[in-house]
Parts: C-alpha cells; sequence; structure tokens
C-alpha cells in the first residue's frame, strides 16, 4: 500500500485509494506528503497553542496550507515538498526559546534530505491512527477544517480575519495529537460546524462588501467572436483583476465551473468584455478546455489531469499546482497578480467552440432572497409553495448523480430548489419554469455562499415564528464530493437542521458507530430512490 486517501466522494470503492494514484489523479507521493504537511501543520498548531494568542499570520499559513491538500488542488511533488520545508521553517521560527521536551512528535521531527520527507511521511497518514472510531472522529474534524481553512483564505485573500476561526484552527488541529474521550472528540467536531458558519459569515462580508451583494441576473452561456480566457475555480479577487488587466485588450473573459456566479456581483458587470459562463461542472473540463480554444486559469480546486491536447493553455495560481503547467505567483503586498503572459497568449488564440446557447439565470444569495421576502411568504401562505428543497453541494462523474437530475424534474410544480455550489449543473439548465414570477430554481452561488441558504432559512424561521429551521417545509437532499461540502454539512447540523439526505454515497471515513451517532442525534440518511425519496420530502420526512 503506497497511499491511502479517502477524503472524497469518489475514492475507491468507497473505502479508499489505496495504490500508487487516487481516483483524483493524485499520485501516491503527493498523498503521503500532504500527510506529511498536515502532520507538520498539527506540530505548528500544538505550539500556537502553548504559546497564547494565534494571530492573523498563523491562522492564514494554516488555513493556506490545509486549502493545498484539499481535492483537485495540488498534484505536484515538488511544490509539496516546498510547501513542507516552509510549514517546518514556520514552526521552528515559532517555537523558538519555549522548551518543546515532551511534546507530540509533529513539533520537532525533522529532515535533512528529500528522502527523509518522504520516509516520515509513510508513517504520518490517516492509517497511523489504529482504532477505527477515533481515526475517523479525527478524520471529520480534519476534512471539516480543510473546509473551513478554503472560505477562510478567500476571505483572507480579501482582508478579513477573525481571532477565533485562528484560535480554532490551531486548536482542532492540536486535539488530533491528543487523547481525548469520544464525547470530547464529538464535541470537537460539532465546534467546527460552529466555526464554518463563522466563516462562511465572514467569506459572505468580505465578498459582498467588496464586490456588492449578488444581484438576479441572466447569464449568457453562448460566445462572441474574440479570443477569450476562461477562469475556473472560486477566487472572485483574481476575476476581479484579470478583468481589469483584459479590459481594452480585445479578449473576452467567460467564467467556467463554480466561477459562474461571478456573472451576479455588481462590480464585475461594468465589463463589457465580460461575455458569461461557458460550460458546465468542473468533470467536464477535459471536454470543454478543449473547446474553449484559448488559455484557462485555475484559481482554486477543481483541476482534473489537462490532457496534452490543451495542457500548454491551462494555468495555476494560489495553492493550485500541477507538474509541467505554467504558474502565476502570488502578488505581493498591496500589488496585483500579473496576468499579462495568459493575455499575450489569449491574443494568439481561436475564439471559443460554441457548444451551447441561451441564458441561465442565478444571483439569489440571501439579500436579493430577503428582498423577495414578501413575495415569497405570500406564495408560502397561499399554497402556490408547497415546500422548498435544498439541493447544494457539489458534482461529480459517478452515474449515480443523475439521481439530482431526476428529482429535480421529478419534484411538484409547487415546490422550489435552493441550490448553491456546482450540484445545480444537475438541473440549472432545465426549463423548470416558475410560480408566480418566483423561479424553481434559486441559485445562491457558489459553494462557499451556502451561507445564504441558511440566512434564508433562518428568515423564514423568523417569519413564520417557527421553533426550528426543521418546521419549516424544507427539506435538505444535499450532493457531497470534497472537503467543503463536509464543512457545510456540519454546519447545517451546528444550526440544527435534521432529516438531511446525503449522497451519493455516505463518506468513506466515517465509521459505522460515528455513523450511528450521527443517524441518531440529526436522522442523517443516505439518498435512495427518486420517487420514494421525493415522497417523503413532501411529507417533511
Amino acid at each position: 500500500m503506497s497511499m491511502f486517501c479517502f477524503q472524497c466522494q469518489e475514492t475507491i470503492g468507497n473505502k479508499g485509494c489505496s495504490y500508487i494514484k487516487g481516483f483524483c489523479g493524485k499520485p501516491a507521493e503527493v498523498a503521503n506528503l500532504q500527510d506529511l504537511l498536515i502532520h507538520t501543520l498539527k506540530g505548528i498548531s500544538l505550539v500556537a497553542e502553548k504559546k497564547g494568542k494565534v494571530d492573523d499570520k498563523t491562522g492564514n499559513f494554516i488555513g493556506k496550507m490545509l486549502f493545498v491538500t484539499i481535492t483537485n488542488v495540488n498534484f505536484n511533488a515538488d511544490d509539496m515538498v516546498a510547501k513542507i520545508e516552509a510549514a517546518v521553517a514556520y514552526r521552528d521560527e515559532l517555537k523558538k526559546g519555549m522548551d518543546t521536551a515532551g511534546m507530540h512528535d509533529s513539533v520537532n521531527w525533522d529532515a535533512e534530505s528529500v528522502d527523509e520527507l518522504h520516509r516520515k511521511a509513510e508513517t504520518v497518514g490517516v492509517l497511523s491512527t489504529g482504532e477505527d472510531d477515533v481515526r475517523s472522529l479525527r478524520n471529520l474534524l480534519i476534512i471539516g477544517l480543510k473546509g473551513i481553512a478554503a472560505y477562510y483564505e478567500h476571505a483572507n485573500v480579501l482582508g478579513y480575519y477573525q481571532d477565533s476561526i485562528n484560535e480554532f484552527l490551531a486548536e482542532a488541529l492540536a486535539s488530533t495529537t491528543k487523547d481525548l474521550t469520544v464525547p470530547e472528540m464529538i464535541g470537537m467536531v460539532m465546534k467546527a460546524g460552529n466555526v464554518a458558519v463563522d466563516t462562511m459569515a465572514l467569506l459572505d462580508k468580505a465578498n459582498t462588501t467588496t464586490y456588492g451583494n449578488p444581484e438576479i441576473t441572466k447569464v449568457n452561456i453562448g460566445v462572441r467572436n474574440n479570443p477569450g480566457i476562461l477562469i475556473s475555480g472560486h477566487d472572485l479577487k483574481d476575476m476581479d483583476e484579470l478583468l481589469r488587466q483584459t479590459e481594452g485588450t480585445g479578449v473576452d473573459v467567460y467564467t467556467h465551473g463554480e466561477m459562474l456566479p461571478a456573472n451576479y456581483y455588481p462590480a464585475f458587470k461594468k465589463y463589457a468584455h465580460f461575455v458569461g459562463n461557458y460550460g458546465n461542472s468542473w468533470w467536464l473540463q477535459d471536454k470543454e478546455f478543449e473547446t474553449f480554444n484559448g488559455p484557462v486559469l485555475m484559481t482554486t480546486n477543481c483541476l482534473t489531469t489537462p490532457k496534452d491536447s490543451y495542457k500548454e493553455r491551462v494555468f495555476t495560481t494560489s495553492v493550485v499546482s500541477f507538474p509541467g503547467l505554467k504558474h502565476i505567483p502570488d502578488r505581493a503586498e498591496e500589488g496585483e497578480k500579473d496576468f499579462s503572459e495568459i493575455i499575450a497568449m489569449a491574443k494568439t488564440c481561436k475564439p471559443p467552440v460554441e457548444i451551447e446557447t441561451g441564458s441561465i439565470t442565478g444571483g439569489f444569495a440571501h439579500a436579493q432572497v430577503t428582498a423577495l421576502a414578501d413575495k415569497v411568504v405570500e406564495a408560502v401562505k397561499s399554497g402556490a409553495i408547497k415546500r422548498f428543497v435544498v439541493m447544494a453541494g457539489c458534482d461529480g462523474r459517478h452515474k449515480e448523480r443523475n439521481y439530482f437530475t431526476d428529482v429535480a424534474k421529478e419534484l411538484p410544480d409547487d415546490t422550489v430548489i435552493l441550490t448553491a455550489g456546482c450540484a445545480k449543473y444537475r438541473y440549472n439548465k432545465l426549463d423548470l419554469g416558475d410560480i408566480g414570477g418566483i423561479p424553481r430554481v434559486l441559485d445562491a452561488g457558489q459553494c462557499n455562499d451556502s451561507y445564504s441558504l441558511a440566512v434564508i432559512a433562518l428568515k423564514l424561521k423568523e417569519i413564520f415564528g417557527a421553533e426550528s429551521i426543521n418546521d419549516l417545509p424544507i427539506s435538505f437532499d444535499i450532493a457531497w464530493y470534497e472537503q467543503k461540502a463536509v464543512a457545510v454539512l456540519l454546519a447545517l447540523l451546528a444550526l440544527g437542521v435534521k432529516g438531511i439526505r446525503l449522497g451519493p454515497t455516505l463518506p468513506a471515513f466515517l465509521s459505522p458507530a460515528v455513523i450511528n451517532v450521527l443517524v441518531e442525534k440529526f436522522d442523517i440518511k443516505p439518498i435512495g430512490e427518486v420517487k420514494a425519496d421525493i415522497e417523503a420530502m413532501m411529507a417533511g420526512k
């Protein structure tokens, strides 16, 4: 067994990727090095915890390095070695003058060569925790932390930090090195859910303060006859800087995948060369990057192994790295990233091949839905809207995900789908109509914007005077793929949401005993047969 990774929904056999490469394409050596990076972050966390207050710099460092280990972000062993070396140096600087004798191995380990790094990496992975339930709870916490860290990094990029999040990142990682009781570990997981809510709220504030509140927007999905740049991932600051640098160059900009909701922000609508969205969910990029013809900028996770036919046109930035792809360095303090090489390449490329035409509508984040509250409430009171179904989360390759398309098609005409994340690509181009002018699919934005769905639910709870979200006509039918979706799930549990359906499979990192706890306390259940699930949801079950 050269690796073991079970953090995503597509892990092999729903047990774990354990050979020379993960299903995502991540090589075994990268998987092992990511385990070593997390081991080193535990050391940083223990030192920071012992020193007292965790400052913004340390919180950002831990968060960004955790983000590196999310699925479909970093496939580059050389880059991972450099990040481990940087983490060791950060840890050692932090612990200067401290007595670290007797502390966990992650505080004091060292290596003088890359070979030693690899040997160390093989001893600190997931399976180094032997007991099944302890391993399950520790990894549920770490995987949730990765999602929190991704959201926190996006907020940090825009200059937003929070002491309680900094401190929790360190506290939670440090806790996985200690012999906690099962109730203490469950308590830490639930605390992660509360912190996930706070982190998404901070990111929402960062995004809307910087770029305005998303607005209801018809997004063009066709193309124009100019060369273009395709931007994918989630980072809105990269989007902002790319639009400013391409203005007046004759190069158009299109979003892809999770960058689609950039079309909803007022700050970006002023650019005449911002055309719309090209393509669909992340897993179709091998076809859509091919037909786009121009360069592609990957700003965060969602990269898959690029084909040789378009590999030279793909650029990475921030936490993303893949061997052989050109990387745009991070911006200097108070500066911008330099996208001139991408722009120059775009000018030499053919326009995109048109793969579809028309438009899709989105922009239903919490501020916009709150503005429509009277209309929504009246529709509920009159019986025009019988139920809301939250179908947020991730998309993926498994054919079982057709379930979510089928649910959208089969839901009664008096239901409204609330969505965020790339799961929406399973149904956002269906003609599902509207209810009194309210579209039957309300897209709040990226998976980062799942906070909006919670705010909407809490607003409805307030309006209708309900004791909890569970008393509202809302059902949760969630698709998951990677670690940010786990953070969203923990956030929903922290808000007291019960009866969540989760699919297409339950996470492999959950032991039977941990699953039983989640079932008993929160009534989490796997997705089932479409008609039966719809019947149960419409009955409030």
